[in-house]
């Protein structure tokens, strides 16, 4: 896996929650969801079970994105992006998978109260197209440096 894929899934390890993007019906549809990255650098989502969309994502490609606005817990005088991390945002496309994780795996969510584990779909994503958009780094410049590489 090449360094830009790895840095863009460490990125994700930082916050918990994303947005998964798919086609439901033939129109646009985004859910929340909670992430947690693999030792195999694959991804597995959480998703609530009441909203439907994961029966329509199994066999389909979808796209993730999480991103990390003030991660530093402020977003300084100047605005967001002002404090002392930098903003970005990871974005990735691959064919959802649904899987039934084991305990160990559940686990690795914690015990956010985002979605309970009755109400809860599991898809496994193996990211192919990952894009990683950073601006507002710590030295006071800004940047961004997208990158765009086939997994």
């Amino acid at each position: 896996m090449p360094s830009d894929e790895l840095h863009g899934l460490s990125l994700l390890t930082q916050v918990p929650h994303g947005s998964l993007a798919i086609s439901l019906r033939a129109m646009p549809f985004v859910a929340p969801a909670s992430h947690v990255v693999a030792g195999d650098g694959s991804v597995l989502l959480r998703v609530p079970a009441g909203l439907g969309c994961h029966e329509a994502c199994g066999g389909s490609v979808v796209a993730y994105g999480a991103a990390a606005y003030g991660t530093d817990g402020s977003d300084g005088a100047d605005g967001p992006g002002s404090g002392a991390h930098p903003l970005w945002s990871v974005q990735f496309t691959g064919t959802a998978e649904l899987v039934e994780p084991g305990e160990a795996e559940r686990k690795s969510f914690g015990g956010g109260a985002d979605v309970h584990a009755a109400d809860a779909a599991y898809l496994r994503i193996r990211p192919r197209f990952v894009t990683v958009h950073s601006l507002g780094r710590s030295d006071g410049h800004s940047e961004e440096r997208p990158t765009h590489h086939v997994m």
